[in-house]
């Protein structure tokens, strides 16, 4: 495998260099010294900020973008495959190259802390969340997210400590790639089953990430995921746990409270010498449970590498969620517009529970399925969880990747959700979903825009964004 050597910077080329991930670690390659060229499908706010650097970017992907004399290195995604014009052409002239996880696994070696936050979902908000409180503590870590960060102004932060913090993300065995020093498992969930084989594979590909920690490292994991013991067992690095349901969880919370916009303030407790000790009491600006439990795991990694409990709460308290996480867009005749980047049965789940904590109305759910796979293999459980909101409108799947549509459609969801008993609507476009909003939807209201794909169009359509 091709090493990248940080004292001798060399030329990358990125092969999507736009999304959100690659995006940022271009930038980090940049601001050490390397020269970046890249390409995407299309212009976008993170290329054009690159742009503005010094990159150089093609926005068509074709074999004559490949130049080997301009080229020492090539960095691709696991989206891309053999048969892709430019992968093909690298191939052809044997031009080293590395997937987007190798790259990010060679950056963490060069940090002495290398915080990698993984789990079905809850990452992009948990790794936002030990975002503000490192910098809280006035520690400057180096960051790559998988969301836009107000406090950094992006999505990467390249800092000045030797602290590293990044996602990591299970589909293709992506952080099989990673070096870290300390982990966080927020949950393990069946998903991406278009690459595991089951909920089994899944728990393997995490055990062997647990694996990867040193003996001298940390596994902050959450209690409540189902036979935790048993995934631990033998691992030669520190267990650290956290959960609510769990008494004997290392990091819980008590005296658990909402306000009027369903963030949650609790003491945080941890488990000392067999008995709970009150450390801090915290305040999220963050809504629900699920970002209460995100908070716990943030506190332990945030404890165990010695940070003070009240840069902790100060840190926890400033953070208001990544966008497109329970993200406020605006209101329109009175209808609150929030748009979530939910895809998950149990990410809608946590989000519409989040949403029936708040003082509001009726309850409209716009949600976007993700890939065709995902949805059928899941479409018992995307409509037992949509069936929570009071009404859904069903926008066509986000195909992403994938070309078969198996058969699937949203009005297979849709009529799960009304043998539920639960009213729901499918559409052919986005024009069709707003106008039925604008219609229907009475002051009061609260409407949000759900999915990993591009339905937050209709929020900011709605408002003129």
């Amino acid at each position: 495998m091709y090493q990248i050597n940080f004292d001798e910077p060399c030329r990358v080329y990125f092969m999507g260099i736009g999304g959100i991930s690659m995006s940022g670690l271009a930038e980090i390659l940049m601001k050490e010294g390397f020269t970046v060229t890249g390409s995407d499908m299309r212009e976008s706010d993170l290329t054009k900020q690159l742009e503005a650097a010094g990159a150089k970017i093609n926005y068509q992907q074709i074999a004559s973008n490949i130049d080997p004399e301009a080229i020492d290195v090539v960095v691709y995604t696991a989206a891309i495959h053999e048969n892709h014009p430019e992968l093909a052409e690298v191939i052809r002239l044997d031009i080293p190259r590395l997937t987007r996880a190798e790259l990010l696994g060679q950056i963490m070696r060069n940090y002495k802390t290398s915080i990698a936050i993984s789990g079905t979902h809850g990452k992009t908000t948990t790794t936002s969340m030990i975002t503000e409180v490192m910098l809280e503590a006035g520690l400057d870590p180096t960051i790559t997210v998988g969301g836009m960060l107000d406090c950094i102004h992006g999505n990467f932060h390249l800092g000045s400590s030797d602290c590293f913090i990044t996602e990591a993300c299970e589909y293709t065995n992506s952080f099989l790639s990673f070096y870290p020093t300390v982990e966080a498992v927020l949950n393990i969930e069946a998903d991406h089953l278009d690459f595991f084989k089951d909920l089994e594979d899944i728990r393997h590909s995490f055990r062997l990430f647990m694996e990867k920690l040193p003996a001298g490292g940390v596994l902050v994991i959450n209690s409540e995921i189902d036979g935790w013991e048993e995934l631990t067992a033998g691992l030669s690095c520190r267990v650290v746990t956290f959960g609510l349901e769990d008494s004997a969880a290392d990091f819980t919370a008590a005296n658990v409270t909402y306000d009027e916009q369903a963030h949650p303030s609790f003491d945080l407790l941890v488990l000392r010498d067999g008995s709970y000790e009150k450390v801090t009491e915290i305040r999220l600006n963050a809504p629900g449970i699920h970002n209460l439990k995100n908070a716990l795991a943030c506190a332990a990694i945030a404890l165990e590498q010695g940070v003070k409990p009240e840069a902790v709460a100060a840190g926890l308290n400033r953070f208001g969620n990544a966008h497109r996480r329970f993200e406020y867009k605006g209101s329109i005749g009175g209808v609150k517009i929030v748009d979530d980047y939910a895809h998950h049965p149990q990410e809608i789940d946590a989000t519409l529970a989040a949403a029936r904590e708040m003082k509001t109305g009726k309850i409209w759910c716009a949600f976007q399925s993700h890939t065709y796979t995902r949805t059928k293999a899941l479409l018992d459980e995307f409509a037992n969880s949509l069936s929570k909101a009071d009404e859904v409108l069903l926008a066509p799947i986000f195909a992403a990747r994938e070309t078969d549509t198996l058969g699937i459609s949203s009005q297979d969801i849709a009529d799960r959700i009304e043998r539920l008993g639960t009213k729901a609507h499918n559409f052919e476009s986005f024009d069709e979903i707003e106008t039925f909003i604008l219609t229907n939807c009475q002051p009061g209201d609260l409407v949000i825009t759900m999915g990993a794909g591009d339905i937050y169009k209709v929020g900011e359509n709605l408002l003129g964004k």
